[in-house]
């Protein structure tokens, strides 16, 4: 254990301190696993709603290569999401899915969601940092990542 500095809290009832030790790891799990669930639930809907679906959505945005985009998004919302859930590959897929998110922030959510009493990018600009959080932390100790000891 480390040893305490005059600026570190107490635990107001030390008993607690076993608990404290293991659950920070417990509640980021938990985390991971949301989010990385959640973002899978967007691109499974994605998945059956159909490929040429989200193609005509990126074309009625305006994005260059829809077809790719598209691709990219369901991969991404899918593949990755579990991936980010398992603890696979956490840093890299995390890291691309807040990209992602990132992107439809600006170009989907960010125009109308900016205006005053509009709302609509609240969840999204959420999602987004969440996944940067976990890119920057990686899997941690209850990933893939960690059993496997790499991370890419």
């Amino acid at each position: 254990m480390l040893a305490r500095t005059p600026t570190d809290t107490r635990l107001l009832i030390p008993g607690l301190a076993g608990f404290y030790g293991w659950a920070p790891e417990v509640g980021y799990l938990l985390l991971r696993v949301t989010i990385g669930c959640i973002l899978f639930v967007h691109g499974w809907n994605k998945v059956q709603a159909g490929f040429d679906t989200e193609v005509a959505f990126f074309v009625k945005v305006g994005f260059v290569l829809p077809a790719l985009c598209a691709f990219a998004v369901i991969f991404l919302e899918t593949v990755a999401a579990a991936c980010v859930a398992l603890g696979l590959f956490t840093r890299f897929f995390a890291t691309a899915l807040a990209v992602e998110i990132g992107v439809m922030f600006v170009a989907i959510h960010g125009p109308r969601g900016f205006s005053v009493g509009k709302g609509g990018y609240e969840y999204v600009l959420l999602l987004g940092m969440v996944m940067f959080f976990l890119a920057l932390a990686g899997g941690r100790r209850y990933s893939i990542d960690r059993v496997i000891g790499k991370e890419l």
